[in-house]
C-alpha cells in the first residue's frame, strides 16, 4: 500500500554548473506561467548596523539592471498582462511574476538580468530610503507591530531573529548604497537561488531556454547559514508599551522548534488545536498573519465569552528555533490582567489534558484539506515548491505531512507541557492612551 503524501504535479529538477537550482512543474491546461526566484537570504543574514538590508535589496531589484533600466521591469510585465511582486522574511526572499503562458520569456529575461547585475545606485537608494522609512512608520502606527517587535527583541539576545525584516529605524536612516551593494553581491547569487517555473509551458524547450539565459551567470553567493545559537531562556521576560488607541493588546510568546525539528509536527498540531490554522497546510494558501477560527480552543475560551475581540496563534515555520505566540485584543472594559489569566488557563488546560479526540480529528482533516489544495494553479504551485526548497531536501514535505498524521494526542499534550513554560515565556502588554491608532 503506498504511503500517503501530498498530491503535487510532476516536476523536473536540475542544477546548473554555476549552482542555480531549477524546478519545473508543467501544468498542461494552465493559461499562465508563474516564475518565482527564491533566495536563501533574509533578515537572519544581517548584523546590527545593516538590519533591513534584505528587504531593501528586495526593493532595489525592481529599480534597474543592464537590460531593464528603472521602470522597465514593471512595464515589461504589465504590457503582457502579467503581475509581479516580492517579499522578504527572516529566512528567505522571493520574487514572483505570473504572465500569460505565451510570454514566459519575459520574467525569465528579467530574473536572469537582475540575479547578479542589479543596479544599486546612490540616487535610487536615496529615493528608496524615503519609501522604506514610510513603510516602517506606517507599521509603527499599529500596536500589533510594536508589540511583536518588542516581543522578539526580548526573546532573542543573540540570534538575528531578534529584529524584524523591515530593519531598525536607525539602520534605515543610515544604510549606504555601498553597504547594500556589498550585501547583494555577497549573498544574492546562483548558489543561493532556486528558480521555480510552473504552469503552461513545454518543459523541454523551457529547460533549454533557462540553460541559455542563466548558465552564463557567474557562480556566486556566500554560505547563508547562520551558526549563532540562542541560549536557553532563564526566567520570564516582560515589557509594557503604551500608545494611541482604545483597546488593550496582549502577546505572549514561548520558545518553539525549527521546522526541521522532530518536535515540529506536534507543534503544528498544537497550533491547529489552539488557533485553528497553520501556515504550512493552510487551505487558503497564504503566508500572512493568521486568521481567527470560531471552532478553535482559543476563540471559544476568549472571544465567545466576550473577553476578547480577537484571539489568534502563530507558529511561523522557520529554519531556526523561533517562537509560538498567542495574540489577543481585549474587549472593551476587560483588563490585561484578566486577559492574561484567561490565556494562562487555556494553555495550562491543554498541557494537562491534551487535545480531545475530536480536536485531533479536525486538525488532521485541516492538514489533509490544506495538502489537497496546496498546488491549485500555477502561482500557488511555484510558491509551494519554492517554499519547501528553502526548508529541506526533496521529500521533506511528504515527510512532515506523514509525521503530522501519525502524531498522537499524547505527543501533542507533551509538546504543550514543554512549550508552555514560564521559564521561556515572553509577555508584552500594550496599554492604550486613547486617540486614533491602527486599531
Amino acid at each position: 500500500m503506498p504511503r500517503p503524501g501530498v498530491p503535487r504535479p510532476a516536476t523536473r529538477e536540475f542544477r546548473l554548473p554555476n549552482g542555480l537550482s531549477v524546478v519545473l512543474a508543467p501544468l498542461a491546461s494552465s493559461p499562465t506561467s508563474s516564475v518565482w526566484v527564491w533566495y536563501r537570504v533574509g533578515s537572519k543574514n544581517e548584523v546590527p548596523g545593516i538590519t533591513g538590508a534584505s528587504h531593501w535589496v528586495e526593493h532595489m531589484l525592481f529599480e534597474g539592471s543592464p537590460r531593464f533600466p528603472k521602470g522597465a521591469i514593471d512595464r515589461a510585465v504589465v504590457s503582457v498582462g502579467g503581475e509581479l511582486n516580492a517579499f522578504t522574511s527572516t529566512d528567505f526572499t522571493a520574487y514572483l511574476t505570473t504572465v500569460p503562458r505565451e510570454h514566459l520569456d519575459v520574467p525569465l529575461e528579467i530574473e536572469a538580468d537582475r540575479m547578479t547585475r542589479a543596479s544599486i545606485t546612490e540616487a535610487e537608494v536615496a529615493r528608496e530610503r524615503t519609501v522604506i522609512h514610510s513603510e516602517r512608520e506606517g507599521n509603527e502606527n499599529w500596536p500589533e507591530f510594536r508589540v511583536e517587535e518588542e516581543l522578539f527583541q526580548l526573546a532573542f539576545r543573540i540570534h538575528p531573529y531578534r529584529w524584524d525584516p523591515l530593519g531598525r529605524r536607525e539602520d534605515i536612516e543610515r544604510l549606504t548604497a555601498d553597504e547594500l551593494r556589498q550585501y547583494y553581491h555577497r549573498y544574492y547569487g546562483t548558489r543561493n537561488a532556486v528558480l521555480v517555473v510552473s504552469g503552461g509551458f513545454d518543459p523541454r524547450a523551457t529547460a533549454e531556454e533557462i540553460r541559455r539565459k542563466f548558465s552564463g551567470l557567474p557562480a556566486s553567493g556566500d554560505d547563508p547559514n547562520v551558526t549563532l545559537v540562542e541560549p536557553p531562556a532563564r526566567g520570564e521576560r516582560r515589557a509594557e508599551l503604551t500608545g494611541p488607541g482604545t483597546t488593550p493588546y496582549l502577546e505572549v510568546g514561548w520558545r518553539a522548534p525549527a521546522i526541521r525539528s522532530p518536535e515540529a509536527p506536534a507543534t503544528l498540531l498544537l497550533e491547529l488545536v489552539l488557533g485553528g490554522e497553520t501556515r504550512l497546510f493552510s487551505a487558503s494558501g497564504g503566508w500572512g498573519h493568521g486568521h481567527e477560527h470560531p471552532s478553535s480552543r482559543l476563540y471559544r475560551a476568549l472571544v465567545d465569552p466576550g473577553l476578547a475581540v480577537r484571539a489568534v496563534t502563530e507558529w511561523q515555520p522557520r529554519v531556526h528555533p523561533s517562537l509560538f505566540t498567542i495574540q489577543v485584543q481585549a474587549s472593551r472594559g476587560v483588563s490585561l490582567d484578566r486577559l492574561e489569566v484567561a490565556v494562562d488557563s487555556v494553555v495550562e488546560r491543554l498541557a494537562q489534558r491534551g487535545p480531545t479526540v475530536e480536536e485531533m480529528g479536525e486538525a488532521r482533516v485541516k492538514v489533509r484539506r490544506g495538502a489537497a489544495l496546496a498546488y491549485e494553479g500555477a502561482s500557488r504551485t511555484s510558491f509551494r515548491l519554492g517554499l519547501f526548497s528553502m526548508f529541506g531536501p526533496d521529500g521533506f514535505e511528504d515527510e512532515i505531512f506523514r509525521a503530522i498524521l501519525r502524531t498522537s494526542r499524547e505527543a501533542v499534550r507533551q509538546r504543550a507541557r514543554e512549550i508552555f513554560s514560564t521559564a521561556s515565556r515572553v509577555v508584552v502588554r500594550y496599554q492604550p492612551t486613547g486617540g486614533p491608532s491602527g486599531d
